[in-house]
């Protein structure tokens, strides 16, 4: 043996021992890791309730057909009402970096921006005023389609989703009856004006095919284990008729009706209190809810940060404000009733500059419609003034209430609601 064998062969020796120990700890450490990286890599996905999934890769149809200035504009001064949007979007001059759902590995998806000189078509199903065919004086929405949701349900379901009540001897106020009856005055009136109509609901019962029983197991799941069963109840019938109905109609208008505008009827109301002793207040007003104000809670769920991007993609925004505001002006001039304003630290709303009566505010059904969306919410159901007008019913013509001369509450809401419309097209 060589003399330089004999004096490296200890070093050898002695760098194998420790190598192999070195070897031995790596591979428990990759075992270990290799055990929690299920749970780093892939926790569970942060959805609001009943939420699916969304599609990440469809926002590759908006490359380059938004710029910068417009992008953050929208996302910080209408969409969202904080500051959670950081943590998943990251915004450069030329493009946006935005982390995919909650997983460690930070998959993202690289939104690049268009210039101003070079804007790309954006893809959607419904169509802008502009993009609309030439329409008459006579006829201003022809080419125009049209579903009108009636809001909530009414019937057996009005004191289950808790938009009735009754005063004295009087007749029961039911808000999903009374957006129904609407809804069947305006759509001969639209029809009239050119448009293509369809009604999300046309009975007093749900679109969706389950029923309160069917989440009871949801229920439990997302309950307080300590929640007694009338509580779980409770919150069950809340999953079918907030929730569950809501994405019941988004489907059939998003994948069926694709309408170019979504009409959402309701009645306003403030707190009555015992639905069967409420509270009767001396004051009404309106006001017009398009999507927006995004809290930070709202963005940390997955599928509703998906659907504020994609709402900005779409360009949703603009065709509401612009539809909106007029629709606001006629029913304001017809109706007389005066903008409502959320109290000052309301924090999951936006108010529209230069329009009183425009909110922003992310509802379920805005934000599920792939279109836009006018969120109408006229008159107080439990004002002395407008319970008045409902206890009269429908009838043509004026009659004496309180004192004055007054057209039916659901013909002066049709009516206004049709004519703003008419005006918006026509002057567009």
């Amino acid at each position: 043996m060589s003399k330089f064998l004999k004096l490296a062969l200890p070093i050898l020796i002695i760098f194998s021992f420790f190598s192999i120990i070195y070897l031995q700890g790596l591979s428990r450490s990759v075992e270990k890791i290799s055990r929690l990286q299920p749970k780093l890599e892939n926790p569970p996905r942060q959805l609001s309730s009943l939420a699916r999934p969304p599609d990440w890769k469809s926002l590759a149809a908006y490359q380059n057909t938004i710029t910068r200035q417009d992008f953050e504009r929208l996302l910080t001064q209408v969409f969202t009402a904080g500051n959670a949007w950081q943590h998943f979007i990251e915004i450069s001059e030329e493009s946006a970096r935005i982390k995919i759902g909650n997983s460690l590995a930070e998959e993202v998806f690289l939104l690049d921006f268009a210039t101003p000189e070079k804007i790309s078509q954006v893809s959607r199903h419904w169509r802008t005023t502009a993009e609309l065919p030439p329409s008459s004086p006579e006829k201003p929405l022809t080419g125009l389609k049209i579903a009108i949701d009636p809001g909530h349900i009414g019937g057996e379901w009005a004191k289950l989703e808790e938009r009735w009540f009754i005063v004295g001897a009087g007749a029961p106020v039911s808000e999903g009856a009374m957006t129904l009856k609407v809804a069947n005055l305006l759509k001969p009136k639209l029809e009239a004006l050119g448009a293509t109509v369809s009604l999300v609901r046309e009975t007093l019962e749900p679109i969706t095919a389950k029923r309160p029983d069917s989440f009871l197991s949801l229920a439990k799941d997302s309950g307080d284990a300590a929640d007694s069963p009338a509580a779980l109840q409770r919150l069950a019938e809340r999953l079918f008729y907030r929730t569950a109905e809501i994405h019941a109609r988004a489907d059939l208008v998003n994948q069926s009706i694709k309408p170019d505008l979504v009409l959402c009827l309701h009645f306003n109301a403030e707190a009555w209190g015992n639905p069967n002793q409420p509270t009767l207040i001396d004051h009404t007003h309106f006001h017009l809810i398009l999507n927006g104000a995004y809290t930070d809670e709202e963005v940390m769920l997955e599928d509703q940060r998906f659907a504020l991007l994609q709402k900005i993609l779409q360009r949703t925004h603009e065709e509401e404000v612009l539809v909106g505001s007029t629709v606001a002006k006629i029913f304001c001039e017809i109706s007389g009733l005066p903008p409502y304003i959320y109290p000052m630290n309301s924090t999951n709303v936006r108010s529209i500059e230069g329009q009183p009566y425009l909110w922003a505010r992310n509802l379920l059904a805005n934000r599920l419609y792939d279109c836009p969306v006018v969120f109408m919410e006229p008159y107080v159901m439990n004002s002395t003034i407008d319970h008045a007008r409902i206890q009269a019913g429908d009838y043509e013509g004026l009659r004496e209430i309180a004192g004055k001369l007054q057209p039916s509450i659901f013909q002066e809401y049709a009516t206004a609601l049709a004519q703003g419309l008419a005006m918006h097209y026509q002057k567009n």
